[in-house]
């Protein structure tokens, strides 16, 4: 088991080694907070698009259910009228230079699995790259957009927002509660008190919005015409394929549903290779996420099915995000005529 895995362990299941990294997390939180105070005064720059900027992220290390709420919030956006681009950070990405355009085709191997994902199911304009403010930049140069979805940027305070939605593990929460490396957290919990909406991918609690990622129709890698309903894979045992940042909840997802799951977890946006893949000669159907899908499509010779998700939202979540992007600068027409 790598490093990172057990380290992750230690996060969510009692144990007494977590109290030798509690020096190292208070140090942690103190130069979080010592970084954030001085963006707060000026001391760090920090830059204002020209249009609103709306960010999406967590303050827990690993996979909360970012991506499918980017997806959604784009899609919502779309149906007030608004024409939103997106920007990421386009962690993996080699690309030599940023920030980097990122569309359906582009390679994962240079911008990142992530952002050919949200390119691939948004259809926006999106730029990635480490300078969240140059990316934002050079959207906003290169397309018409006025409103900027920021995936993964509640950390990068260099890009002013207008707006904050952080996405919590309904059922993982914060794990010990320490910062980092004694447990998950980025930042202290108490960050969560100056955002304007918290998700729970899970049940929501008090001041908390719910989510659920609805599994879809798997569709062939080979063949993304083909489509099969998940529950016709219950007829027989399945290799079940992730490398995200919380491979349980995928495995899980697949059980619910009666599908019997050989799980294989891999680290978060792991770099697949055949190699890694030679379980699928068994003959047993390969399920594997999008964001996987994404890379092992360069893989030949492998049939494998790829399960979407799609977030479903609380409609009280819906009707105070409307409330909130009707008091943004320069509203679209469509919002201030509601």
């Amino acid at each position: 088991m790598a490093a990172g895995n057990r380290l992750a362990e230690l996060w969510y299941s009692p144990s007494p080694l977590v109290l030798l990294l509690l020096p190292f997390s208070w140090m942690f939180r103190l130069l979080v907070a010592l970084r954030r105070a001085a963006y707060h005064a000026g001391i760090l720059p920090s830059h204002r698009m020209p249009v609103p900027v709306l960010v999406v992220g967590n303050i827990t290390v690993g996979g909360t259910g970012k991506t499918p709420l980017a997806i959604w919030l784009v899609e919502h956006l779309r149906t007030l009228g608004y024409r939103p681009g997106l920007v990421s950070r386009g962690y993996g990405g080699q690309a030599r230079h940023w920030p980097q355009q990122v569309r359906p085709d582009s390679d994962p191997t240079m911008v990142g699995d992530e952002a050919v994902l949200l390119a691939r199911r948004c259809q926006c304009p999106m730029a990635v790259g480490p300078d969240r403010v140059a990316a934002a930049r050079a959207l906003v140069e290169h397309h018409e957009v006025d409103i900027i979805v920021s995936d993964d940027g509640m950390q990068h305070y260099a890009l002013q927002r207008d707006m904050e939605i952080a996405v919590i593990d309904g059922v993982r929460r914060f794990g010990t509660g320490y910062c980092l490396p004694a447990g998950p957290l980025r930042e202290p919990r108490t960050r969560l008190n100056t955002v304007d909406l918290v998700v729970a991918n899970g049940i929501g609690g008090r001041l908390e919005y719910g989510m659920r990622l609805r599994p879809g129709k798997a569709w062939r890698l080979d063949d993304p015409s083909q489509c099969r309903e998940l529950r016709t894979f219950a007829d027989t045992p399945v290799h079940a394929v992730a490398g995200i940042g919380h491979p349980e909840r995928f495995f899980s997802s697949l059980s619910g549903l009666g599908i019997q799951v050989i799980p294989h977890a891999f680290p978060d946006h792991h770099a697949f290779h055949a190699r890694d893949l030679a379980f699928a000669t068994d003959g047993l159907p390969v399920l594997m996420t999008e964001k996987d899908a994404v890379k092992c499509q360069a893989i030949g010779g492998l049939q494998a099915w790829v399960v979407p998700v799609q977030a479903e939202l609380d409609e009280r979540f819906r009707l105070q995000l409307d409330r909130l992007l009707a008091s943004l600068p320069n509203p679209v027409n469509a919002l201030e005529q509601a």
